[in-house]
């Protein structure tokens, strides 16, 4: 019995201690409060912002496009076939974008909250999965790991306390003359 006491304390400071503080409401990351909030938006504001979300989905599709086209010029097929799927993911969200945005213009100019609501929404989520494909298209060409330059030079200094001869070229052992005794006496 003394158990369930305690169990119901602990569950009862728990449940306190989770509970959000009266003046300050619950953090929400920026993108999902920005999505939730489309109703709050003036259709006015929503035009101006997906356009602008469209401006950056474009400048992002050029940039993607720079990447696959630095992977073909160093004839890496792995590079390109990476950066090259982000791009063909990037046009597509792209021109679901695009068709959100005239559809936006058209439930705005009809009066329509819903419809300008869900259309706003599809652009904004467009967006944020652009951004993460423009980062993975850079990861894919290595430029968050490092960047290398093409005139690099690397000297190399080769110990002098190293055993000399070419190590893809072992030494042979040398050859047996003697022939072990049978393993048993019947041939």
């Amino acid at each position: 019995m003394r158990n369930v006491g305690m169990l119901a304390i602990l569950a009862a400071g728990m449940a306190t201690a989770q509970s959000p503080s009266p003046a300050a409401p619950p953090a929400r990351p920026a993108a999902t409060a920005a999505l939730e909030k489309a109703s709050d938006v003036p259709d006015s504001v929503k035009l101006t912002r997906s356009t602008q979300a469209l401006g950056g989905m474009r400048e992002v599709l050029r940039a993607v496009i720079g990447k696959v086209e630095e992977a073909r010029r160093t004839k890496d097929v792995v590079k390109l076939n990476c950066a090259n799927e982000k791009l063909t993911q990037i046009k597509g969200l792209l021109r679901i974008s695009e068709q959100a945005d005239v559809s936006l213009q058209e439930a705005v100019s009809r009066q329509e909250p819903s419809s300008s609501e869900h259309e706003f929404t599809k652009v904004l989520i467009a967006q944020q999965k652009v951004s993460q494909l423009r980062s993975e298209a850079e990861e894919c060409i290595g430029q968050l790991a490092f960047r290398t330059d093409e005139n690099l030079f690397v000297e190399v200094e080769e110990p002098t306390n190293l055993p000399g001869g070419d190590p893809s070229r072992p030494i042979s052992p040398d050859i047996v003359l003697v022939r072990p005794p049978p393993a048993s006496p019947v041939r």
